[in-house]
């Protein structure tokens, strides 16, 4: 019980044993009798929940607020059925007065131009996320950064969609999802710079801090994606590995670095797969990867047949 314990003795007799009745909320001494304390606050949850879904939860409250809708999930919304409890279809009357109950609760649902802004970015934030296979988890960081965005008046001036695909990037290098810019900008139609420039600017004004991109998170996609087993993978994971001890990727991006040392993993396991294969699924260049390759060969002392 989270109940008031600071009256150990009781007033009257000095008595010790004090009796809590928790369905008058009053505290009584069991020796004497005297009401030691009354009208307790009961802090608990109330033992009363009538959900269909409850099980073993007794607790009244219902589901938490939901970030993802502009409302916190915390509004109704009526069926867009023209049914009534028992599956009858409603008279045409009554379906011309339900279409326009949810013609107003629709409009009531949003009361400003910053509710209105942050339906319609939400609604394209979980489009984007869904293109991009990005868990719940994502979806609900990226809102909640978008969120604080609005509330800084970061939005104003901006594109919606630049900044959804920003927050998206941001909390994609939060949770190491290993989705790249280019990803990001393939599922939303803008360019990797636009969502690069408003990724820094929102960073900087909201003093958001990433982890420092470690190519190792993009190894397994890849791989799965190239149809490599695991044997690949291990290679390719040690060879990032020996490449951030000796400082090779400092300074480098991370997917060229993975796709390089795929390209090299694949070499050694009889796994081979072509530059331009590789390419195509990284979104790197054959270039860079023959340029990463190289390096890495050279500074690890391997010696690929090519």
């Amino acid at each position: 019980m989270d109940i008031d314990t600071s009256l150990v003795k009781c007033k009257e007799c000095a008595s010790r044993n004090l009796y809590y009745d928790q369905v008058r909320g009053e505290r009584l001494c069991s020796d004497c009798g005297l009401l030691v304390e009354e009208n307790i606050v009961d802090h608990n949850p109330e033992w009363r929940n009538f959900g269909q879904d409850s099980g073993g939860d007794k607790s009244r409250v219902g589901a938490p607020k939901n970030v993802l809708t502009h409302d916190g999930g915390l509004q109704t919304s009526i069926d867009w059925q023209n049914r009534d409890y028992s599956g009858a279809p409603l008279k045409s009357r009554t379906k011309s007065q339900m279409y326009r109950m949810r013609k107003w609760q629709r409009r009531s649902k949003t009361q400003n131009a910053k509710e209105r802004n942050l339906q319609v970015a939400l609604n394209r934030m979980e489009m984007i996320c869904s293109k991009l296979g990005l868990p719940k988890s994502v979806n609900e960081r990226a809102a909640t950064i978008y969120r604080k965005a609005l509330d800084n008046n970061l939005v104003r001036g901006r594109s919606i969609e630049a900044i959804v695909a920003a927050c998206i990037y941001i909390a994609n290098q939060q949770m190491e999802t290993a989705r790249t810019v280019d990803d990001v900008a393939g599922a939303s139609n803008l360019g990797p710079k636009e969502i690069g420039r408003t990724y820094r600017d929102i960073k900087r004004k909201l003093m958001i801090k990433t982890p420092v991109p470690n190519p190792k998170i993009y190894i397994d996609r890849f791989c799965s994606e190239l149809g490599m087993n695991s044997n690949a993978k291990t290679k390719a994971i040690e060879l990032v590995n020996e490449a951030d001890r000796l400082e090779l990727t400092h300074g480098k991006s991370p997917s060229g670095i993975a796709a390089a040392s795929i390209y090299i993993a694949g070499q050694l396991t009889s796994q081979i797969r072509t530059q331009r294969e590789i390419a195509d699924v990284t979104n790197v260049t054959e270039v860079t990867i023959r340029n990463r390759y190289k390096q890495l060969t050279k500074a690890l002392g391997i010696e690929l047949i090519v």
